[in-house]
């Protein structure tokens, strides 16, 4: 059975202010009714490019496709989508219920008809009731957000875009969000297209993310392929700590890591694959008693450990290189700052990419 049409399609879609080009030529499907994330740090075009999907900014080159359909020329007030801005663009002067119901009164849609919808849609986001008379500039934080995320389903929309909406936010309460923003995207069935720099937020929540680097889109995948197999440097070091070791293809089909001064052996090598870097994430490195436990085994001095909640960071200086290694707290390593270990991994938990 072939797959279902993409409700969004971008191609060749770009974006250019003067000689500068904030988006180059991106191509992109994304499938009714799921959470696409597009990730990246600050200036590499994600913004742009959801304002120019939205229908805020317009293209300079491509084609913007809805249901198959080029809207390019179609204005945002005129497209079945809506947009929750990172300011949240709330309504001061306004009930939480008043700026839920705002579309819906503009529709004509009857006082007693709004109020129903809207206090759906507070049962929804986890919005007390109560809250429903309540001014908005007296909400807090949390609640903003939803009263926000409301007002946009209040909407008929297909797409809800969503721009970096927990930036702003305490990391308690945002890990709360993250969690109810993907409950809220389970139940309405909604297409949800969210921007952020955060990878954990993207990770939490997304059915695929799309990773953005100076305009382009350099990697599109699912959480668990992004973070797995990153296809280059700039992903695998922008999703989390990571070891990574420069490296040439050496004789005996091993690896020289120059700084190092050491023969490894590698993963899988890439057809055509000469030189670039091996790629180790923190838990996949453990502390060993002797090299032979391990594909891999370097020598160096526990330099620091850091206490993250449930998980242990240990620092281990070899020569001038720093390796990171990652325990759960009940697998913490028994070590002094200062004393000789040796670190190791196996070949199958690494990763070649190039630059």
């Amino acid at each position: 059975m072939a797959a279902p049409a993409p409700i969004l399609s971008l191609k060749a879609v770009a974006k250019s202010f003067g000689t500068f080009k904030a988006v180059d030529d991106i191509n992109l499907d994304i499938a009714e009714g799921e959470f696409f994330t597009i990730v990246g740090p600050s200036g590499s075009g994600k913004t742009t490019l959801l304002r120019m999907i939205a229908g805020m900014e317009q293209p300079s080159g491509g084609d913007i496709l809805l249901r198959g359909e080029r809207i390019n020329d179609v204005p945002a007030n005129k497209r079945p989508t809506c947009m929750v801005f990172q300011s949240l663009a709330l309504f001061p002067h306004r009930t939480v219920g008043e700026n839920i119901e705002f579309s819906l009164k503009i529709k004509g849609i009857s006082k007693e008809a709004r109020k129903v919808r809207a206090l759906e849609l507070m049962d929804l986001l986890r919005l007390p009731q109560s809250c429903y008379a309540k001014s908005v500039m007296k909400c807090s934080g949390g609640e903003r957000q939803r009263v926000a995320l409301a007002r946009a389903l209040a909407y008929d929309l297909q797409i809800l875009f969503i721009d970096e909406p927990l930036s702003a936010i305490d990391s308690k309460l945002r890990k709360t969000l993250e969690k109810e923003l993907k409950d809220i995207h389970r139940e309405t069935k909604k297409t949800f297209v969210y921007i952020t720099h955060s990878l954990e937020e993207a990770m939490v929540m997304s059915d695929r993310i799309g990773v953005m680097q100076a305009g382009k889109l350099v990697q599109v995948g699912t959480p668990e392929v992004i973070y797995s197999a990153p296809n280059n440097r700039f992903v695998s070091e922008f999703i989390g700590d990571v070891n990574v070791i420069g490296v040439d293809v050496a004789a005996g089909g091993l690896l020289h890591a120059t700084s190092l001064d050491t023969s490894l052996k590698p993963p899988a090598v890439p057809q055509g694959f000469s030189s670039g870097h091996l790629v180790i994430r923190p838990e996949f490195l453990r502390f060993v008693t002797e090299p032979s436990e391990v594909d891999n085994a370097v020598t160096g001095r526990l330099y620091n450990e850091y206490a993250l909640g449930s998980r242990i960071q240990y620092q281990v200086r070899v020569g001038e290189a720093v390796f990171v290694v990652e325990k759960l707290r009940q697998q913490a390593f028994n070590g002094v700052r200062g004393d000789k270990v040796t670190i190791g991994w196996d070949a199958a938990d690494s990763i070649l990419v190039t630059d």
